[in-house]
């Protein structure tokens, strides 16, 4: 037989003889009905019929093409079995599907009557987007549809994807990973049980248990969502958590755009930062990785953990959270003579962050409460500083003034500072108010818990004097002193000290005009004052 030419067509037993240019119709009649499936022969160098078993079995050598209906077969070697409906090709097996789909393979068995094919030894599926490699694949062409079970793998430009099993989806560009699920990528790894992933889109879909691990070493844990590796952009449902060094961020929906470093966290989302020990709850939350920075509203709660149960729960309209500037860093200021800002020695400590809280105001631990319209907290020194009509609550006395900062440490109250206008006012009994006022107020805490308050400066005083059985018997008024010191036990006031040079008067009782007893812009502002944490929780 001449190269380039077929000489002999089958039908049946019948043999004949066609034009080498023509096309060759063989007819496969259904097993199961009555219809017939035509595959075309276009080439092949050599044909030849063999009798095995009563079954005569058509054999193509060499640059052997074929087609069945919109899919077109080559290889080096093809056997026909009529009987079975079947052909086996050999040898560096290709099929174009539907000009979309290039397979390739050494070993190809296509059952023609339900267009099922098996595809073994070195299988390669190309669709223009990715390459899905593997030793086995079975390949429905009705529905366009492959799947392996012994292990396989897509590659897309720079991203790689492994599974034990997998079923590509021609038309939509689909794979569906499944068991032992991998994901490389330069900027990405990924571990599930499952995974869809469109290589035309370059779109991972989350549909089990899924772990990323970014080049920067953040984590991601997510049971739904999708991630966009073309464009760097995510989307993680059902409660995903994001991890990054001691921050993680937990939320019923994360979004994250990669190319502009910022990612949103809204419903019930929960944020925590392990170095500072403090957690912030938001129904809302933006976070810029760039800028390292995080903007919570909707309802923010931040709470600082302490050693014990007494942690600290700040309530706010907006709360916002950053690092501080290597300029501030790098300047220690002072009140009173205490450093209120510490240079730092580790650029990457997230110590050295800061949180502003603004508008109302709420501050709740169970040795001391607070409002404010707005707050600064820097961890680098663990000061709240409270602006703009500041009210502090310790001890069952109310302290006011123009600006109030609260020192903590470990977590706990360690020193309360008032400057300027400064009031802690104290309910002695019904229409009665220990009183006392200076240009500054310090309060001292020992273990969390209120011990002493000094008022210095042009310091006045009221308080009521009672006698070893606890019944009054008279007010002090303290017109002008340098220093008076407030004394506590066990949370309640104590006794009152009046030092250098105090001038004072002490009234009877009985004599007492108790509208008369109260400094100049006295306020009781008991209604402002958060009850328990679980106001702040609420709402």
């Amino acid at each position: 037989m001449k190269p380039m030419a077929l000489w002999l067509v089958i039908f049946g037993c019948c043999c004949l003889s066609i034009p080498s240019a023509a096309q060759v119709a063989v007819p496969f009649k259904s097993k199961t009905g009555d219809s017939t499936r035509t595959v075309y022969i276009w080439h092949s160098d050599t044909l030849r019929e063999v009798q095995k078993d009563s079954i005569a079995i058509q054999s193509l050598f060499g640059h052997v093409k074929l087609q069945s209906d919109k899919t077109f077969f080559y290889c080096d070697s093809l056997a026909i079995n009529h009987k079975e409906n079947f052909m086996e090709a050999f040898g560096n097996v290709h099929i174009n599907d539907n000009d979309s789909t290039d397979i390739y393979s050494q070993y190809m068995k296509y059952f023609v009557d339900t267009r099922y094919i098996v595809f073994q030894k070195k299988v390669l599926l190309k669709d223009g987007r990715g390459i899905l490699s593997t030793e086995d694949l079975n390949y429905d062409m009705n529905l366009h549809i492959g799947n392996y079970l012994n292990g396989g793998k897509v590659v897309n430009k720079s991203t790689t994807v492994t599974s034990k099993e997998g079923t590509y989806y021609a038309d939509t560009k689909d794979v569906l990973f499944k068991k032992d699920v991998v994901l490389k990528d330069p900027a990405y790894d990924l571990t599930a049980d499952s995974l869809l992933y469109n290589n035309d889109r370059q779109l991972a879909t989350f549909i089990t248990t899924t772990y990323i691990r970014d080049s920067s070493g953040r984590t991601v844990k997510t049971k739904d969502g999708y991630y966009d590796l073309k464009n760097h952009r995510a989307h993680f449902a059902k409660r995903a958590t994001i991890t990054d060094g001691s921050q993680a961020v937990t939320a019923d929906s994360i979004q994250f755009d990669d190319s502009l470093g910022l990612s949103t966290a809204s419903g019930n989302a929960v944020y925590r930062d392990t170095a500072q020990g403090f957690v912030v709850i938001s129904d809302n939350m933006v976070a810029n990785k760039k800028n390292n920075t995080l903007l919570a509203t909707q309802n923010p709660l931040m709470i600082l953990k302490g050693d014990d149960k007494d942690s600290i729960y700040v309530r706010a309209d907006t709360l916002f959270s950053g690092r501080i500037p290597d300029s501030v860093l790098n300047r220690v200021d002072s009140v009173q003579g205490m450093p209120i800002l510490r240079t730092a020695h580790n650029p990457n400590d997230s110590t050295l962050r800061f949180l502003q809280a603004y508008h109302h105001v709420r501050i709740f631990s169970d040795s001391l409460q607070a409002v404010a319209d707005s707050l600064y907290y820097s961890g680098t020194d663990s000061i709240f500083r409270l602006y703009y009509n500041p009210i502090a609550w310790a001890g069952g006395y109310q302290v006011t003034g123009d600006t109030l900062f609260m020192y903590t440490k470990n977590k706990k109250p360690d020193r309360l500072y008032v400057f300027e206008n400064g009031l802690v006012v104290g309910k002695s009994s019904e229409n009665m108010y220990n009183q006392v006022k200076g240009n500054t107020i310090n309060g001292y805490f020992k273990n969390g818990v209120i011990d002493y308050m000094r008022a210095k400066g042009s310091a006045e005083a009221v308080y009521y004097i009672k006698d070893d059985s606890m019944a009054l018997v008279g007010v002090n008024r303290v017109n002008k002193a340098d220093v008076i010191d407030l004394i506590f036990l066990n949370k309640a006031l104590n006794k009152v000290v009046l030092r250098n040079d105090a001038d004072g008067v002490i009234t009877p009782i009985r004599k007492v005009k108790f509208d008369e007893m109260k400094l100049r812009n006295f306020k009781w502002l008991e209604d402002k004052r958060p009850k328990t944490k679980g106001e702040l929780l609420k709402n």
